[in-house]
């Protein structure tokens, strides 16, 4: 199955290329541009490289948030329109799982952890079952404290293995909570690839979207909506 996996969420954005979740290609950018000036530049080079053409993929996999709200907007937007043209399934996925499922494959109880800026942190907790990872509880996006906070009610008790793309951010965070001694993994902040793998888990277990079923997974309000209800 070949699947094109799209990450505009995050701020190293990138897409890539896999076959039955081989990696092809990957193509990220590093530079400040912003991602609707890079994203069509990437995806040209991507589909050049490999002599690909957009009708060929199976499946298109696609980081749905939390994220750059622009970010966010330009991955799904682009997707949607790709998917209804050549009628092609969609896998939504958090980037957070993407940033999970990088963690060692031992640790049952992951929390993925990415900065929110503003202060707060984006965070989502999940277990591993047979392989496969489940969400407890929802993703969040919270100061640090009260996120932590948040994570050690949701574990119950269990130990939590923390994943980041951002470990020298986040481990004095860490130092000055009550997970001072959690086991702290840096993983690829290129996310595309995982969200390719993950993608094709979802398609396998029928588990896709129609474009018009496909939406954002923010998780945190929007500027319009906060000064909007300031009002």
């Amino acid at each position: 199955m070949l699947v094109l996996a799209i990450d505009t969420a995050s701020p190293h954005g990138s897409v890539a290329a896999l076959r039955d979740g081989e990696l092809l290609d990957v193509v990220s950018n590093d530079a400040g541009d912003t991602h609707s000036l890079r994203f069509f530049g990437q995806m040209e080079k991507l589909l050049r490289e490999q002599n690909l053409a957009m009708p060929q993929f199976d499946v298109y996999a696609v980081n749905a948030g939390p994220g750059s709200f622009t970010g966010v907007r330009v991955g799904l937007t682009a997707v949607k329109a790709w998917a209804e043209v050549y009628g092609k399934p969609v896998a939504a996925l958090s980037g957070l799982e993407a940033v999970a499922v990088q963690a060692p494959a031992t640790a049952r109880l992951l929390a993925a952890v990415t900065d929110a800026r503003r202060g707060q942190l984006y965070a989502g907790l999940y277990q591993r079952e047979g392989g496969i990872l489940r969400p407890r509880g929802e993703d969040t996006v919270m100061a640090p404290a009260d996120c932590f906070a948040y994570l050690a009610g949701q574990a119950r008790g269990e130990g939590i293995c923390f994943a980041t793309p951002a470990l020298d951010w986040l481990a004095p965070l860490l130092a000055a909570s009550q997970f001072h001694d959690a086991q702290v993994v840096a993983v690829s902040e290129v996310l595309a690839p995982s969200i390719g793998r993950l993608g094709l888990e979802r398609a396998l277990a029928g588990e896709t979207l129609d474009a018009l079923s496909l939406d954002a997974h923010y998780v945190r309000c929007s500027d319009a909506e906060v000064f909007g209800k300031a009002k």
